[in-house]
């Protein structure tokens, strides 16, 4: 029996909704609960705040050396990249991670060329880590809330998963 190829519209309905999420998330966000920008704690861990990251991930590179136009080339480049190796996936592990990169990426994108930022506003500090290194954790959003659980789920694919040996 021939496996099945091409995860292609598995991907693309995932990105799609992350996509969506995202963008509705950080259109209430913005325009509706930080008015005016404020901290809202929700318990004694988890918070929401208003944080504009004009940097890459966590706020590296913010330094406004490198423009939002190029930070969102990158992003939908990436985001094309994966798209070719979506065609390709032969796992739905593998198309959905894919897919929660690439809508996370276009969702970031997409803030950057809209605001030149990226608009982040879930605070978490995890009380049991004694190390202050992480916590609180940066801010982050829907996208990048995405973007890691994909990039764990690709990993994980290349890592659990079967694979034909090369002739």
């Amino acid at each position: 029996m021939k496996p099945k190829r091409g995860r292609l519209p598995l991907g693309l309905a995932l990105a799609a909704i992350v996509l969506i999420l995202d963008q509705a998330s950080k259109f209430y966000m913005v325009d509706w609960v930080m008015r005016p920008p404020r901290i809202i704690p929700v318990t004694d861990w988890f918070d929401l705040v208003l944080v504009w990251n004009r940097g890459v991930s966590f706020g590296l590179f913010g330094d406004g050396a490198v423009g939002p136009y190029l930070l969102s080339g990158l992003a939908v480049a990436i985001a094309a990249i994966m798209l070719v190796w979506l065609r390709r996936a032969e796992t739905a592990w593998l198309g959905c991670g894919l897919g929660f990169v690439i809508g996370g990426a276009i969702g970031n994108a997409i803030d950057r060329l809209h605001w030149g930022a990226v608009a982040d506003f879930v605070s978490i500090s995890i009380p049991f880590i004694p190390l202050r290194l992480f916590n609180p954790w940066p801010a982050f959003n829907v996208a990048d809330a995405a973007i890691s659980i994909g990039v764990l789920m690709v990993l994980a694919d290349g890592l659990f998963t079967p694979r034909k040996p090369l002739k």
